[in-house]
């Protein structure tokens, strides 16, 4: 599991997004299908910027949780 959101890569696959969140393979792929969830597909591999997924996560929180 990766310690903070900063040793992320600017762009996340599916397994980096898995191992960040702490959720299994099948809710990471529920997640990254998701209407509001800021996917970029390529292809057929599923993406995510960092940028997006920290504005996605604080949209969808209650609060800071240390994400810089």
């Amino acid at each position: 599991m990766l310690e903070n959101f900063e040793s992320l890569p600017n762009v996340l696959n599916a397994k980096e997004v898995q191992n960040f969140l702490g959720i299994s393979r099948s809710s990471t792929y529920d997640l990254m299908h998701r209407a509001d969830f800021p996917t970029l597909h390529v292809n057929a591999r599923l993406l995510v910027t960092k940028a997006n997924l920290k504005s996605w996560l604080e949209s969808h929180t209650n609060g800071d949780y240390g994400i810089q």
